[in-house]
């Protein structure tokens, strides 16, 4: 499904600082900026018409990969180079990715990671994700400003930012988040998420925040999604459920899963509660045409009950989306594999949001910082894949070795191998 070569480079993004020549609040770091990017591009996508979002998504991927390998120049420089060089950076860029996803697809992974690094076409989609990326940064820039405000320069760039918004003018979602309208709240309460810190009561490299984790859930759901051969509405709907998974975390904060299932009936009482915020906090603030489908990717459908209609919130159930209405599924979603069923493979995101927090653990232990609880999640976490490795005939637990053997944790767990 994916390699640890990949899986690494995808994390490198954790350790990334931006804006590291200024003072900062927060730690910046590319993985969250990134995340916000998908968030954004994902709500000025669905207020355009003809958009395809599979290229939204893989772009955005293709994008992601690439910024990884040029992190060390400026973003400035960098776009100075690709103006000149624009052929020469697109194929060292492609030199130092192709290892790492040639096997992918047989090879059509990176036939059109080619393509959109050297093709003009998809002219719309590539201006969302540009506009995405401009308010993700932008958002990141008002960060950096508070504490920025006696450096001499620190208005000529703030000017700078404030007039490329004019390039995104002619996208309806961009001029509404610019005028602070509704969906607005929603790009600021996603972007507070890399304020709240994975596996917080432990020390952890690299520190990975919410909203970092959760474009690495959605990544994984998408190379899962490549791997059973998912229609594009199955692999949209997978990777944007993935990404918006923790989202009612910005109003609860992360609640970890000991707390959260130790105490008889604290989950369901979590999970009232978050249905409750996101009816007050999200839900209104999400374009009216596209709440139903919204909801339904964060888990949300309607159930009759002996009691009336009830609401229940699940985004790690099998389900499927038909003429506008929400149902749980049974049965292999394989027979779902059609776009007008919208079908979303919670289950096997489950999956992909289990192999995250793996990878989470086992890099900082490869790293040696490590704790009791880091170790005990960890072990726990490996031991669920041996025991259950594989879902839609996807093996997870094949990864797990190939990252127990890669970063040497055998030895360092003292794990005997079978």
């Amino acid at each position: 499904m994916i390699s640890v070569n990949l899986i690494e480079h995808i994390f490198k993004a954790a350790s990334i600082s931006r804006w590291n020549d200024y003072p900062r609040m927060a730690n910046l770091v590319e993985l969250d900026k990134q995340a916000h990017k998908f968030i954004i591009a994902y709500f000025i996508a669905k207020m355009e018409k003809d958009v395809d979002m599979r290229v939204i998504i893989e772009g955005g991927i293709f994008e992601f990969l690439s910024r990884v390998v040029v992190t060390d120049i400026r973003p400035d420089v960098y776009h100075e180079i690709v103006r000149q060089k624009k052929d020469e950076v697109n194929a060292w860029v492609l030199s130092k990715i192709e290892p790492l996803i040639e096997d992918i697809e047989e090879g059509a992974f990176l036939s059109r990671f080619e393509s959109y690094l050297n093709s003009k076409e998809y002219a719309k989609e590539r201006l969302i994700l540009k506009a995405a990326s401009y308010f993700a940064t932008k958002w990141e820039f008002n960060i950096v400003y508070q504490t920025s405000a006696f450096l001499n320069d620190i208005d000529e760039i703030k000017n700078k930012v404030e007039e490329e918004l004019e390039d995104y003018y002619e996208l309806i979602g961009a001029r509404k988040i610019a005028l602070n309208q509704k969906i607005a709240k929603i790009i600021d309460l996603s972007g507070r998420l890399r304020f709240q810190k994975r596996w917080a009561q432990t020390p952890r490299i690299p520190e990975t925040a919410v909203l970092g984790h959760m474009l690495v859930v959605a990544i994984l759901s998408y190379f899962y999604s490549l791997k059973i051969k998912a229609c594009d509405k199955r692999l949209e709907n997978n990777f944007y459920c993935a990404l918006f998974h923790d989202l009612p975390e910005s109003l609860t904060r992360d609640i970890i899963s000991p707390v959260k299932y130790g105490i008889e009936g604290l989950h369901e009482l979590i999970g009232e509660y978050e249905m409750k915020l996101i009816n007050d906090r999200i839900l209104p603030f999400v374009p009216s045409d596209l709440k139903d489908e919204f909801a339904y990717i964060l888990g949300i459908r309607k159930e009759e009950t002996s009691e009336g209609v009830k609401f229940i919130k699940n985004e790690f159930e099998n389900r499927i989306f038909k003429n506008g209405i929400a149902s749980a599924f049974s049965g292999s979603l394989n027979s779902c594999n059609e776009n007008e069923l919208g079908a979303i493979d919670g289950k096997a995101l489950k999956y992909c949001d289990k192999i995250a927090a793996f990878i989470e653990a086992g890099l900082s232990i490869s790293y040696g910082v490590k704790s009791r609880e880091l170790e005990s999640g960890f072990l726990g976490m490996f031991e669920f894949f041996k025991d259950q490795p594989s879902i839609q005939a996807v093996n997870f637990y094949e990864i797990c070795e190939e990252f127990m053997q890669y970063f040497n944790l055998y030895k360092i767990l003292e794990i005997k191998t079978e």
